[in-house]
């Protein structure tokens, strides 16, 4: 399965919500592609498809469920009308409910409830291990952006270019367009789009390039009919490509980060039949209209007839939450009574359509669904109220807000995207969770619980500001661009002191002397792991850092400080500035030398002359202060190293390399929080990574005679 959430989704939800996705339709959805499940029922007992005797010993042990469910299997194949009906609503998306079709898909028991563990969203069983089938992911592509002036246009549009075999057919209205359209790399006219129009991200997937051309050939054809705003231009250039897709995946957050401070996003997820998806389409958008809901987007995998749309919605008044509540019941009557849709398509029922099951599945059916969910998971001990819940407003019950808490990150709407890059994510906590966290604490001060407030807010300093890393990483996967290392920093410096900015500001008056005593502790620390026990200053740090956090764990990877060297060639090509944590520490690998060793050794043979100045050690980026919210002691450091800068490379007119890439980005974004003299001063360095030199300057000087495999 392949849903935009694919870099930050993990396998449970996937197989919890029975997800599908851009390309996967049905017929390649989480159900469809299980190969092997192995779960734990809530009676403890466990069973593992891939196992053979399993088979056996479930029948042994789990009598009266197999026995059920060979019952409920019985009664749908005696009955042609429940039959036929099951068959029908499985022909397009729909995650509502459990899986039925499980019941006529499987003879065995076991294989039956394995498949109704698919987009049961832990309500019946905990899923432990599972294998998938895979498919080829195709080699050659082609993607297009197709604009029309209407979306009905585009819809009518959407089974002609299925049938010449388009793969992914992705619609966006003019809202969702717009809440995209300040990304850099769009073409001019995007933002001038007609009000009324509509795009698809249309894709093409072969094994060869000569079937992509011919498949293009005919699709040409298909469009010259079409009545598209600009010409259609696939492309096949893969950050083209990536960059469409980018823009897809990113509109439900993007739209999220345009909405009111203190507002909810809602992202529902329905499916139509797709001859009649422009009809549904536009009685939707009525009902936006008609609720006022004004900033209302529709975006989705258009091929499969899916359809995602998004509000935002205060839900701080009874007035606002019976105005949600009206809403949705019309969204149901449109999806079921009037198009027979589905409410959900692969977003899984959750607790928000609970109490509409019933009325998509009807009585008959619904009653196989709590059947199930009593025999397998008698004491409603799993995910309670999802899926199966006898309140009929469990859509207006425990209604979760979004308060507005910093500014830095009110636009966030936990989406997760970030999480993956965050340097954190297995140790404490990741940016979402830092976010979700903040929230919690202001619900709990205008609650007034204190007791859980003060808890809430000692654990934080931990996992939520001691351990983040502020190096922005999460920024470059957020849609939105949030940066929660910011949000981080600011609460850090307000924690500080007088004191303890003094301290900061007096180390970073005197870092060489810093850097020095620095250097003579790793050497002493490597010393005793030499003369004693590889394992001896590990563990001590280990059983101090239980007591004090803030002191750090030694790890035994880190070796001595590299010997301080020097290069001053009289015409230098490049001014080499060597971050204070390589000159502080290297690899305690005796086949890894030191890293400015290996970059003098590289430059050398690309016959580079470079200057490494010897009066470096002192000079720093100021992140060891920045990023701990010391923000004057950062300014003294990074004016120091800046004027420094200056002097060596002879006013900007040789460029500078720097060897640790967050000390890199550090300076470049520092930058703009210094005086206008030294953001001007700034201006004339050429400050580059290292990686980056090397790629653009030093490899195509080089001639590789030796490559590794």
């Amino acid at each position: 399965p392949d849903p935009s959430s694919i870099n930050a989704a993990m396998m449970g939800g996937i197989l919890s919500n029975n997800a599908s996705g851009m390309c996967c339709g049905v017929a390649y959805n989480s159900y469809h592609t299980l190969e092997f499940l192995h779960f734990v029922l809530p009676n403890g007992n466990d069973y593992n498809t891939a196992v053979a005797d399993d088979y056996d010993r479930f029948l042994d042990i789990e009598k009266i469920i197999a026995d059920e469910l060979i019952a409920l299997q019985k009664l749908i194949l005696s009955n042609s009308t429940l039959h036929d009906r099951i068959r029908t609503k499985y022909r397009t998306k729909n995650t509502v409910g459990y899986g039925l079709n499980a019941l006529i898909d499987f003879t065995h028991p076991l294989d039956i409830l394995a498949h109704l563990l698919i987009g049961a969203e832990g309500t019946l069983a905990f899923i432990a291990e599972a294998t998938l089938k895979t498919l080829p992911d195709k080699r050659f592509k082609a993607t297009a952006m197709l604009y029309f002036d209407s979306i009905k246009a585009a819809c009518d549009s959407i089974i002609p270019l299925r049938n010449c075999g388009a793969e992914a057919l992705e619609l966006m209205d003019r809202a969702s367009l717009r809440s995209v359209e300040n990304m850099k790399g769009l073409p001019d006219y995007f933002s001038s789009l007609p009000e009324n129009a509509a795009a698809l991200l249309c894709e093409f997937q072969t094994e060869t390039a000569v079937e992509l051309q011919s498949i293009l050939s005919s699709v040409n054809v298909v469009i010259s009919e079409l009545n598209l705003l600009y010409a259609a231009n696939f492309t096949t250039d893969d950050y083209t490509r990536n960059f469409y897709w980018k823009m897809r995946k990113g509109m439900f957050p993007s739209v999220g980060a345009i909405r009111k401070r203190g507002t909810t996003v809602l992202l529902e997820d329905v499916a139509f039949p797709v001859e009649r998806l422009a009809d549904a389409v536009l009685d939707l958008q009525k009902l936006f209209a008609q609720f006022d809901y004004d900033n209302a987007i529709i975006f989705g995998h258009a091929k499969d007839g899916n359809i995602h749309f998004v509000i935002t919605q205060m839900l701080d008044s009874e007035k606002e939450i019976k105005r949600y509540d009206d809403f949705l019941r019309a969204v149901v009557n449109l999806v079921i009574h009037k198009y027979d849709g589905a409410l959900k398509a692969e977003h899984g029922t959750g607790r928000n359509m609970a109490p509409f099951v019933e009325t998509e599945w009807g009585g008959d059916l619904y009653n196989i669904m709590l059947r199930i969910k009593h025999i397998i998971d008698p004491t409603n001990l799993l995910n309670p109220g999802v899926i199966i819940n006898a309140s009929k407003q469990a859509h207006l019950e425990h209604l979760k807000d979004l308060p507005a808490v910093e500014e830095e990150v009110d636009k966030c709407i936990e989406c997760g995207y970030c999480e993956p890059a965050c340097p954190s994510r297995d140790v404490t906590m990741t940016p979402r969770r830092r976010i979700v966290a903040r929230r919690v604490l202001q619900r709990l001060s205008k609650a007034g619980n204190t007791k859980a407030y003060q808890q809430l807010q000692k654990e934080y300093a931990y996992d939520g500001l001691h351990t983040c890393a502020t190096d922005g990483l999460c920024a470059s996967e957020c849609p939105v661009d949030i940066n929660t290392g910011d949000l981080v920093k600011r609460l850090r410096k307000e924690q500080h002191g007088n004191f303890s900015i003094y301290v900061a500001k007096l180390l970073a008056n005197n870092f060489g002397i810093v850097e020095t005593v620095g250097r003579m502790a790793i050497s002493i620390l490597v010393g005793f792991n030499r003369l004693f026990d590889l394992q001896l200053v590990h563990r001590i740090s280990l059983g101090l850092h239980k007591l004090i956090p803030a002191i750090p764990v030694w790890i035994n990877e880190v070796g001595a400080p590299p010997k301080r060297i020097s290069s001053t060639p009289a015409s230098p090509d490049v001014v080499y500035f060597t971050a204070c944590i390589n000159r502080l520490m290297s690899s305690r690998e005796p086949d890894q030398a030191a890293l400015q060793n290996t970059i003098l050794s590289l430059c050398k043979k690309a016959g580079i002359n470079v200057l490494l100045p010897q009066n470096i050690s002192g000079h720093c980026c100021g992140q060891p202060f920045s990023s701990k919210g010391f923000n004057e002691a950062s300014k003294l450091l990074e004016e120091k190293t800046i004027d420094a800068l200056l002097i060596w490379s002879e006013q900007g007119k040789l460029p500078i390399i720097c060897d640790f890439t967050s000390c890199t980005y550090t300076l470049i974004q520092n930058n703009k929080h210094l005086s206008k003299t030294y953001q001007e001063k700034f201006k004339l360095l050429r400050w580059l990574d290292s990686v980056e030199y090397l790629n653009q300057t030093i490899l195509p000087l080089l001639k590789i005679t030796n490559k590794k495999k």
